[in-house]
């Protein structure tokens, strides 16, 4: 079903997710074996219209190559906790200075299929018409800037059915401008979605 998006502003838009995460309790796995990463789902304004920053990674990374994700990564000896991580990668691969996110809230821990145990916050960025990003050229292949309104269409979206631990699960992929959002990123994104909707 798509949310009807006409007539509601990027303000508005903001305002109900800063609303459904000051609600939301996250659920925290705890599963050893596990490699601790954070990710940051940012938000922020361009043209009136609220849009979420994915990377595209490189071929040269060691971890999911290729992918579409949001900005993100394992968790270092040095940082005093998980936001920390998210904050300090989303700066080392987008040009997100920390003091420039207003993190709104987190959402549910999931475990992706290379072993990460992920904890996703979500930022609102301190911008009134775009963002000066800058990916780093080692990480990050390209920047998509996509509109939330596309995503909340769920036109845009499909579901799949994949193998989780030998189970068979529907999981979303959402396509924008030829590009192909899938797995954890789609996973995370999916909930973002359903909790601004609830």
């Amino acid at each position: 079903m798509a949310m009807e998006s006409t007539g509601v502003s990027g303000d508005a838009l903001l305002h109900k997710a800063r609303a459904a995460l000051a609600a939301y309790s996250p659920l925290t796995i705890r599963e050893p074996g596990t490699v601790p990463a954070a990710v940051l789902v940012p938000l922020y304004l361009k043209d009136g219209e609220v849009h979420v920053l994915f990377t595209e990674r490189t071929h040269h990374v060691e971890h999911h190559k290729g992918q579409i994700s949001f900005p993100g990564g394992a968790r270092d000896p040095e940082d005093p906790d998980l936001m920390t991580t998210a904050l300090r990668e989303s700066y080392e691969e987008a040009g997100i200075r920390p003091e420039d996110v207003e993190v709104i809230g987190r959402l549910d821990d999931i475990i992706t299929i290379t072993n990460f145990l992920v904890t996703p916050y979500v930022g609102v960025l301190r911008c009134d018409s775009g963002y000066q990003f800058c990916a780093h050229p080692h990480e990050v292949a390209s920047l998509l800037e996509v509109p939330l309104p596309h995503l909340l269409d769920w036109r845009n979206m499909e579901l799949e059915l994949r193998q989780w631990r030998g189970t068979p699960v529907l999981v979303p992929a959402f396509r924008w401008n030829g590009y192909r959002i899938w797995g954890a990123t789609a996973r995370i994104l999916k909930q973002f979605l359903d909790l601004l909707q609830s």
